[in-house]
């Protein structure tokens, strides 16, 4: 699944030489199933990401690889030890971007309706809570959280350059709206990895686990730091606020709960900041969070993702079948326990 969706995010959005600074000596080598995949097919697009980073395509190039990695390890191991591999293919019937030479073949994944969770972004500066504990947190963009925003450019009008060579307000907020999704996606992995390790008898099971998961962390972090350069614009009912004031964008307080606004919003503060870990008396301790069943196991990724938006159907308004697969291998896996 995640492999879908930052396929999606290479086409559009990855290295080309079309744009100045967005293609490095290395060759992208992107594949899936044996066949090369394009990238960087929206120049204009791959100009907005580079306002939050000039790295921004090789960078989602990188993602894309892993993940795709990932997939095809993962159903080669199940594979080896003389288990079926999972195929999702029957619910690839999510119609693609129509920007020039995307393929339009049916996706897993919708890119264009998506409704981003960034609390994580107060979740990791906070220092007295933890959502294992019952924590709650305050959205960096409060209006991503709310309607559907796109994530990518649906046509090449929509992923132009104004006449000027200027970023239209709306192209950016795509591409500002795609660096929160990234780093919404990977905290997801970042925390799902450590919750099923838990569960794990097998040791080479748990070496899987404990080799993939890190490498999760590492997009998160990647991709926690390229948001906070989203810039300050405002694209109708969408806004970006400026982190660095010093006050909460969701009330305009300086504080939070009596706390300085700056220490949950400033957007440097990238580092897991030292929270309450399995006991309030053990002190606080920089973590990854949650790591619980209930907040960080296979059934909240699901539901995370669902309530994100990935899985609708544009044409009917409704979420596909594949939901109902994904929350049954989820039942499974938040089931198992460990055996001694």
């Amino acid at each position: 699944m995640e492999a879908d969706l930052w396929i999606q995010y290479a086409e559009l959005g990855g290295p080309t030489a079309a744009v100045a600074g967005a293609e490095g000596l290395s060759a992208i080598d992107l594949k899936l199933n044996g066949k090369a995949i394009s990238t960087g097919l929206a120049p204009g697009y791959v100009t907005a990401l580079q306002v939050l980073d000039m790295d921004m395509p090789q960078y989602i190039a990188d993602n894309t690889d892993d993940e795709i990695s990932h997939h095809r390890f993962l159903n080669n191991y199940l594979q080896s030890k003389g288990a079926r591999p999972v195929d999702l293919s029957a619910f690839a019937i999510l119609p693609p971007s129509r920007v020039s030479r995307v393929p339009q073949t049916g996706r897993l994944t919708n890119l264009r309706q998506l409704t981003v969770d960034t609390t994580w972004w107060t979740r990791y500066r906070s220092d007295n809570q933890n959502p294992d504990f019952g924590g709650t947190f305050e959205h960096a963009v409060p209006d991503l959280a709310k309607g559907q925003h796109p994530a990518i450019p649906q046509t090449d009008a929509e992923a132009a350059l104004n006449s000027d060579g200027s970023i239209p307000n709306h192209l950016q907020a795509i591409a500002s709206t795609a660096g929160f999704h990234f780093a919404y996606i990977e905290q997801g992995g970042t925390s799902l990895y450590p919750t099923l390790a838990q569960k794990v008898t097998n040791l080479e099971v748990l070496r899987v686990l404990l080799s993939i998961g890190p490498s999760e962390a590492m997009h998160f972090q990647t991709w926690h730091d390229k948001a906070g350069n989203a810039p300050n614009i405002t694209d109708g009912d969408l806004s970006f606020p400026n982190l660095n004031v010093g006050t909460d964008p969701n009330t305009g307080l300086a504080t939070v709960n009596g706390a300085p606004a700056a220490d949950l919003f400033q957007t440097n503060l990238i580092m897991p900041e030292p929270t309450v870990f399995l006991e309030q008396k053990l002190g606080p301790v920089s973590i990854v969070r949650p790591t619980s069943d209930p907040q960080g196991g296979a059934v909240a990724a699901v539901v995370g993702f669902v309530e994100d938006g990935l899985f609708l159907d544009p044409r009917t308004g409704k979420n596909t079948g594949i939901v109902d697969v994904l929350m049954r291998l989820a039942e499974e896996a938040d089931e198992a326990r460990r055996q001694l």
